[in-house]
């Protein structure tokens, strides 16, 4: 019996050794054996023009715009200008009903020639009682009175001019008049229409001072403002003419921050020639800022900077070639480099034909968003890997996510 029960236990320790052997075999077969079978798209680095843009939308408004309202209510009874009239500075372009303020000024003028007239009365008593006071014929208390008097009807005529002359300007104000040259590009009254001035100006009239020079308002995200500057070159275009490119200049980057659904914009106002007036106040404009351009840069296309290797490839980890070392300084986040947001690491085939890659950090700069600049890890004609190519991988080894979600390579 002893015999075969020891017998059995070995039984079952072949067979268990010969699942193990199987299993392990598998295993190198599926997961490393055909590593070999994965090939890799690369792609050089070359030397060419690369610009970073900042992209942005606007409206493009007259440099200078002038609301043209009035300070008397009453029926709009002429108009003379309407949309896109020319004008010039004191042209008068619409008038008010002015019967009423005539009225006004009529009953001023009355009321001041009465109070003249009663003026003139108290400087003769005032001096008739002169007299009578010299002579001890009045007493002083009259006199007094009737210097009293004398003084008020002189203040009760400057009263009266004071309303006379506010009579005027109300009558003035019936004429409504262009504060500067330019045209007119918004007319919000018609004849016949009545206008209150009691609690606000309300607005007439728009005047564009100058349609050959316009601004665009263009609302920039707080995180690219940081790179905005005045005189940066800007390439925009409107839906009006999508065939055709406008340029300007940054004029102005505002320091007022505008915040809409928790997202925070400055805007930058965009100098614009117009000497065509092809651009028209309140068009959209699809703005492209360049903040900066390198005319001989060596750049790699981004997909090789958002590769990553599958688990079956093979990474000579102990063959990376890397940036030199910060300083100590930076290096303990007291310098400029602080967290190196500008190393990124790519992969080179260890050879020709090699499946085996071998990581390289690289310094990079600016990005156009299709390519992006490369400052130091490579040098012109360096091949790096931009995707993986297998035809008898197993799925998941046969492609990378392009933006950067696949796994991550083994250290």
């Amino acid at each position: 019996m002893a015999e075969k029960s020891g017998s059995g236990w070995i039984k079952w320790f072949l067979i268990l050794a010969i699942v193990v052997a199987a299993m392990a075999g598998g295993y190198f077969y599926f997961f490393h054996g055909q590593a070999s079978a994965l090939s890799f798209n690369t792609v050089s680095a070359t030397r060419g023009e690369i610009t970073q843009n900042v992209t942005a939308t606007g409206i493009l408004n007259p440099v200078k715009s002038v609301q043209v309202g009035c300070q008397v209510s009453g029926r709009i009874n002429t108009l003379y200008v309407d949309f896109n009239s020319p004008v010039t500075n004191g042209q008068i372009i619409a008038e008010i009903d002015q019967r009423v303020y005539l009225a006004q000024v009529a009953q001023a003028e009355a009321d001041l020639a009465n109070s003249m007239a009663n003026l003139e009365l108290q400087r003769v008593q005032a001096k008739r009682n002169a007299e009578l006071y010299t002579n001890q014929l009045v007493s002083g208390s009259d006199f007094d009175i009737s210097i009293a008097t004398l003084h008020q009807a002189e203040a009760v005529v400057k009263i009266k001019q004071a309303l006379l002359d506010n009579s005027k300007a109300s009558l003035g104000y019936t004429k409504i008049i262009s504060p500067v040259d330019g045209v007119i590009i918004l007319r919000a009254v018609d004849v016949g229409q009545t206008v209150a001035a009691s609690f606000n100006t309300p607005t007439l009239f728009q005047i564009a001072n100058d349609l050959t020079k316009m601004q665009i308002d263009a609302a920039v995200a707080e995180a690219d403002v940081g790179g905005i500057q005045e005189d940066q070159i800007v390439e925009f275009t409107v839906d009006a003419y999508p065939y055709r490119t406008f340029h300007g200049e940054v004029t102005q980057v505002r320091n007022s921050p505008t915040t809409l659904n928790n997202v925070v914009t400055y805007d930058a106002v965009i100098g614009v020639t117009n000497a065509d007036y092809k651009l028209k106040p309140g068009m959209t404009a699809n703005v492209s800022i360049i903040v900066a351009q390198r005319p001989d840069a060596l750049k790699i296309p981004n997909a090789a900077l958002r590769f990553r290797p599958p688990e079956t490839a093979n990474i000579l980890t102990n063959q990376l070639i890397s940036l030199p070392q910060p300083t100590n300084a930076v290096a303990n986040g007291k310098g400029k480099g602080r967290g190196n947001r500008n190393v990124r690491t790519v992969y080179k085939l260890a050879g020709e034909n090699s499946a085996e890659l071998i990581p390289v950090q690289v310094k990079t700069g600016i990005t156009d968003g299709i390519f992006t600049e490369v400052v130091e890890g490579l040098k012109e004609g360096d091949k790096v890997v931009s995707g993986v190519v297998s035809t008898d991988a197993p799925a998941a080894a046969q492609s990378s996510n392009p933006f950067g979600g696949g796994n991550m390579p083994r250290r």
